[in-house]
């Protein structure tokens, strides 16, 4: 085992700032992090910037092995850049009983995780029992047996005033949040249709890839993020995005429950990787022994795909996650949406034509004449000045293109710390908005209907 104090060194920080024990009464003292087995980036991205009331010192309690030790890197790639720089310290424990450890005497309020999802739920119960605070990175449940103990977390957490929340970057997208509130324009969307299996009124759409840059580096993942059974298949880890943005969006601070929702159909395909292609992205070179059930002729197949359309009370969407090893060039992950409504569609397109930049587009309804959508178009911008000034629209083609200054395009990697940011408001208050946690519930609950689905003969 391995017990040290590190400041400037290769982890001079612990990811993250953003929860603290949250009681009736809200955090009133400082937030103190501990972060548990860091495995994924996301664990560091969060600790990007430096957060008022979260104290600079993070406890990491995590097994030996490259884990960490990237993490750690990440840390310190922060603390040494030259704009901005951050100034975490890190106290780094690593030892077979590290879970043990820090439910015993980690010195903090709140637990940060994002890593090997196949331990993620206990982790999340063990420290709710233990009553703290918890910030989870997305997917809480891979499987039904998750979502148990997740169900059991979220008891124990309004039993005890704590607070569990998962990090959905995606709400602080800027054509995200346009796209809602247009539709909330009843001039310019009308309703929200309700569609049909067939054509549903949401379509959500994401395609990542294995093979990216984060924070101006080349990523290396960990061997194990190729192996379903330990982070998720693609069906129930970037669809937790999709479906909290179709509740986000078309039922706007409404409470939901898992009843409201019902998977229709839902399927999953793999995505085959070559060893060099593995090798590339992990420096590995050879395919581990837990992933040789997936290997076939040399070749790596991972479920990473999976496409499900479901009703939400009347409306019917449909979500899919596509993963490719690499993005075209000057590519990068792209997301696609669709909200159809009774007088105009809303449109993301983030592909070639875009620059790979998403873009929301405007398109009026055959019911509607031009000039009383135009107007209509040209209102809802303008009643959008006072929360975002400077979003504007321009023609393109028999659509309208909304405009955005450079200003709102902060990039996904700077939404971990608005998320952040806003969630440090909620612990200070000591609660979080009444339809959070029912809708997470809901949320999950959606993807896990979808996953038996897809295994049913």
């Amino acid at each position: 085992m391995m017990r040290i104090r590190l400041q400037s060194f290769i982890g001079a920080t612990l990811m993250f700032g953003v929860f603290s024990s949250a009681h009736a009464e809200g955090v009133t003292g400082s937030v103190r992090l501990m972060t548990l087995d860091p495995g994924h980036f996301h664990a560091a991205l969060v600790q990007k910037l430096m957060y008022q009331g979260v104290d600079p010192l993070v406890h990491v309690y995590a097994p030996q092995g490259d884990d960490v030790i990237e993490h750690m890197k990440r840390i310190e790639g922060f603390n040494t850049r030259k704009e901005q720089p951050t100034h975490w310290r890190t106290e780094l424990y690593t030892g077979p009983d590290y879970l043990q450890r820090m439910l015993r005497e980690g010195d903090g309020n709140v637990v940060v995780i994002s890593g090997n999802n196949a331990q993620k739920a206990q982790y999340i119960l063990k420290s709710m029992q233990a009553g703290l605070n918890v910030l989870a990175d997305k997917p809480m449940a891979i499987t039904p047996a998750d979502l148990d103990e997740i169900e059991q977390a979220f008891a124990i957490a309004e039993k005890n005033g704590t607070l569990l929340y998962d990090i959905m970057t995606e709400r602080f997208e800027i054509t995200s949040i346009l796209q809602r509130e247009l539709s909330r324009q009843p001039d310019l969307f009308g309703t929200l249709l309700e569609g049909t299996p067939a054509d549903p009124a949401i379509r959500k759409e994401s395609v990542h890839h294995f093979s990216k840059v984060v924070a101006g580096s080349p990523l290396k993942r960990p061997q194990w993020f190729f192996d379903v059974r330990q982070q998720g298949e693609g069906l129930v880890d970037v669809t937790t995005h999709l479906v909290d943005l179709v509740q986000w969006q078309a039922f706007p601070e409404q409470t939901l429950q898992p009843s409201d929702a019902k998977v229709l159909s839902a399927r999953r395909t793999r995505t085959p990787l070559t060893l060099e292609q593995f090798t590339k992205v992990t420096g590995a070179t050879a395919f581990p022994d837990f992933l040789q059930p997936d290997v076939q002729n040399g070749v790596l197949n991972v479920y990473a795909n999976g496409e499900f359309t479901y009703r939400l009370r009347d409306v019917h969407a449909l979500v899919s996650v596509k993963w490719a090893f690499e993005a075209p060039p000057g590519g990068g992950d792209t997301h696609f949406s669709v909200m159809r409504g009774s007088k105009a569609t809303l449109t993301i397109q983030q592909g070639a034509a875009q620059q790979f930049k998403p873009v929301l587009y405007i398109e009026r309804a055959s019911n509607v004449s031009a000039a009383a959508h135009e107007a209509a178009v040209t209102a809802a911008i303008a009643s959008l000045q006072s929360d975002y000034p400077g979003v504007g629209v321009r023609p393109d083609g028999d659509r309208w293109a909304v405009t955005v200054p450079d200003k709102y395009n902060v990039g996904h990697e700077a939404h971990f710390a608005q998320v952040t940011e806003n969630f440090l408001k909620y612990l200070r208050s000591g609660q979080l908005p009444a339809w959070e946690v029912p809708n997470m519930l809901t949320k999950y609950a959606t993807i896990m209907q979808a996953y038996q689905l897809s295994r049913a003969p």
